[in-house]
């Protein structure tokens, strides 16, 4: 699995522009073969910092994305921010849950 996060610093007067941009490129995203998430967030500690997350199936998937047109608006958006986006490709080979959190907490106990 592939996590793609841009993180980027948007102007108050564009902040409303960039999210509908990136909140209908990340529902066309989410039909896209290959893509399992895509969302957006906004910091509550920085307020014009918004951040697109997706999670990709494979590195072909991904690069059929960043191809695209939906991706185009994308560096559209970026191209608004104050500073340069930060932009990262994490290549996860596997994850746990809860089952984690619990096993620390055990060995605390003992």
């Amino acid at each position: 699995m592939i996590l793609a996060t841009v993180r980027m610093s948007i102007p108050a007067k564009k902040r409303e522009e960039a999210l509908k941009i990136l909140g209908l490129t990340a529902a066309e995203c989410r039909v896209w073969p290959g893509c399992l998430s895509s969302r957006i967030y906004e910091d509550v500690q920085e307020h014009s910092v918004l951040m697109l997350e997706e999670r990709w199936s494979s590195q072909e998937d991904l690069e059929r994305h960043l191809r695209s047109d939906e991706y185009y608006k994308v560096l559209l958006v970026m191209e608004m921010a104050v500073e340069q986006p930060e932009i990262r490709f994490d290549t996860i080979s596997g994850s746990t849950g809860i089952e984690t959190v619990e096993k620390a907490r055990i060995s605390v106990r003992r």
